[in-house]
């Protein structure tokens, strides 16, 4: 056994150097299931009918999700060096609930009528 005291700052890659597989079918799978029916992929099914050109527009559509995708990926690694994964969870964590209460206010803002200007008689 060595004496020397395990380095805590070990870098992401090594702590998860089997589990290669499993990351890839997770990212795989929840990106997947997150995109189906956003507006993302029905703004590709109508550039697609419209234009006549799905082979253009697949190419389009993956070359901007891919770039998204790399902006995420780039974000997250700078996160994992400056953060511990616990506070990173849980900034996470933070952020979904922050995003979701956005969205729902929008939601229920958008199912109330706007007032009307017209004079009660």
């Amino acid at each position: 056994m060595s004496s020397e005291p395990e380095s805590s700052a070990s870098p992401p890659e090594a702590s998860h150097a089997g589990s290669w597989g499993a990351a890839f079918v997770t990212t795989f799978t929840t990106v997947f299931l997150a995109e189906l029916g956003d507006k993302t992929q029905l703004a590709a099914l109508l550039l697609s009918a419209q234009s006549g050109r799905p082979g253009v527009v697949f190419v389009g559509a993956s070359l901007a999700l891919i770039s998204s995708s790399l902006v995420g990926v780039l974000l997250g690694r700078w996160l994992a060096r400056v953060m511990p994964p616990q506070q990173l969870e849980r900034l996470a964590g933070i952020l979904m609930v922050a995003l979701g209460l956005w969205l729902g206010r929008q939601a229920v803002v958008g199912l109330v009528p706007a007032p009307t200007d017209l004079p009660l008689t």
